[in-house]
């Protein structure tokens, strides 16, 4: 890693010359990553361009003062695996069942708290960190009668048993779930915030259930941004460095802006809320330039998958309402095709922008293929800490990419929807299964279910076995290049392309690794397909 830091002071000579080294020669750099949730690659209007009709001023300042990466990509289309792959720089269909919970915000922990995490990895090098915002991978609550953790049960007057200081974060502030999942309280630490003895719901899905007397929807992103700037304040002018993650709980449902920015967009409620959010970034830059530090501070900021395109002008969450925008001539998804929970683009594909002062060169933009698993090792190599070879197995680094030394990272990258498996290898992609890979209310067109029927129909038959579904008929494979909006199954006419994508996806299944290092254990049996039920029926 003294290598890398060397290449990063060359170039830095030669690009600032006698600009500020801060961030290379003084101390390592303080490290900020801000996470929207369901934040679409269309929603910002430094990508989605002429596709949005959303002002977002502070994302697009830190495209015009960092680099934008066009190619970024989560690992799953919906929360709670995309943010387990992010903590642990492992794909997250690697990891065994969850611990038993309740519903919604009551889930249990995704992983054990022996699990190495982004907060450990920090703490083991130096730093102190900070957890901020939606936490959702699972806590373990104080019960009344010992039994799994419910509405009815949960005693919030005594702190809880587990949540993110277990899984190596100093100071943590955070909701359990989602906005729109109960209980709708703070915890500080372990502590709930509040008395947590009403009940309330908001406007997307009317989820009545536990809350903080004084917890309000409208409130919260103010909140997080509050809690980020005490942190951040308390830490200035120490010689520690830090870690700061912070979990936006927008623009996902419910659709809650702050009353001061209802009515300033174009596109109504929606737009407001995006607004909003944007204006988070800024606020938490804010707090680094007030604190001085802003100089020596990576900032990264992203969303954890693509928009439900039940989000829109309306509060009440409502099934393709996001088309009543797009006829309007704003595409929250950019160019690309489908939704959160598909295996499509739309929910994979996110905005990401990195700025580092001295650094990375302001204005610049890639094309590299990274997933946000990648995180962990790129912040291991800018933070200078070893990692393990059983540590981050699926966490490839793109810090060549952000001092430009090269454009190249990883070459391939597995990506999931809620129902089908995807495998990304250069411009190339294969769907390793026939429709959009979502299902439940709110899927992208073709349903899976629909989708794996007429690929039946046009085989002639049940398959018998996995080994059965490795032909063109059960697949799609898209040239990405040429082919963005995914229009054009190419799977018939590469059968050889996709068999070798098959190959080396599986390959990255049995290795229990997509990096270099000695073979790994999946916690559980992993298939490349995942047809539902049915279609072993005779």
């Amino acid at each position: 890693m003294i290598t890398h830091r060397i290449i990063i002071l060359c170039w830095s000579l030669v690009f600032f010359g006698t600009h500020s080294l801060k961030a290379v020669d003084s101390e390592r750099p303080n490290i900020v990553f801000i996470l929207a949730d369901d934040l679409g690659y269309g929603d910002v209007k430094a990508f989605g361009k002429d596709k949005c009709n959303i002002d977002t001023p502070h994302f697009d300042r830190l495209c015009a003062e960092g680099m934008k990466f066009t190619n970024a990509h989560v690992t799953d289309s919906v929360c709670v695996p995309s943010r387990t792959s992010i903590m642990t720089g492992r794909y997250a269909f690697r990891f065994g069942k969850a611990e038993q919970g309740g519903p919604w915000g009551f889930s249990g922990l995704r992983f054990p708290t022996t699990q190495h995490t982004l907060g450990r990895m920090f703490q083991s090098g130096g730093y102190t960190t900070g957890y901020v915002g939606k936490w959702h991978l699972g806590t373990r609550m104080t019960t009344r009668d010992g039994k799994i953790q419910q509405s009815e049960n949960t005693d919030f007057t005594k702190p809880i048993l587990i949540g993110p200081s277990d899984y190596g974060f100093d100071d943590c502030f955070f909701l359990p779930g989602s906005l729109d999942m109960f209980p709708y309280a703070f915890i500080r630490g372990k502590q709930w915030q509040g008395k947590v003895t009403a009940q309330k719901d908001w406007s997307a899905f009317h989820r009545v259930g536990p809350a903080a007397e004084d917890f309000l929807d409208t409130e919260v992103l103010p909140t997080f941004c509050d809690e980020a700037g005490k942190f951040i304040k308390a830490r200035s002018g120490k010689d520690k460095p830090f870690f700061l993650f912070v979990a936006l709980t927008a623009p996902h449902t419910p659709t809650s802006p702050e009353p001061a920015f209802e009515g300033t967009s174009r596109i109504g409620i929606y737009g407001d809320f995006v607004m909003n959010t944007d204006a988070c970034i800024g606020r938490i830059r804010d707090h680094l330039r007030d604190a001085g530090i802003d100089d020596n501070t990576v900032v990264m900021v992203s969303s954890d998958h693509g928009p439900g395109h039940y989000s829109g002008p309306k509060r009440k969450a409502t099934a393709n309402q996001m088309r009543i925008m797009e006829k309007d001539g704003h595409y929250s998804t950019g160019p690309w095709r489908g939704y959160k929970f598909s295996a499509y683009e739309g929910g994979l594909r996110v905005p990401f922008v990195a700025v580092w002062p001295g650094v990375i060169k302001p204005g610049s933009e890639t094309d590299a293929l990274i997933g946000l698993n990648d995180l962990m090792a790129t912040w291991s190599d800018i933070a200078d800490i070893d990692l393990a070879p059983e540590h981050a197995p699926d966490s490839v680094s793109f810090f060549s990419v952000l001092n430009q030394s090269t454009n190249l990272t990883r070459h391939s990258l597995v990506t999931r929807g809620t129902r089908t498996d995807a495998f990304h290898e250069g411009n190339w992609k294969l769907i390793l299964g026939p429709g959009s890979g979502s299902s439940g209310n709110f899927y992208s067109v073709p349903k899976s279910e629909d989708a794996w029927k007429t690929a039946i129909s046009k085989f002639g038959r049940n398959p018998a076995n996995h080994k059965e579904l490795e032909n063109p008929i059960f697949v799609q494979l898209f040239n990405l290049k040429d082919d963005p909006g995914e229009k054009t199954d190419l799977s018939l006419a590469n059968s050889a392309k996709f068999k070798m994508m098959l190959t080396a996806y599986q390959q990255i299944i049995h290795d229990g690794r997509s990096t270099p290092g000695p073979r790994l254990n999946n916690d559980r049996e992993v298939n490349a397909f995942r047809p539902p039920p049915f279609v072993w029926s005779k």
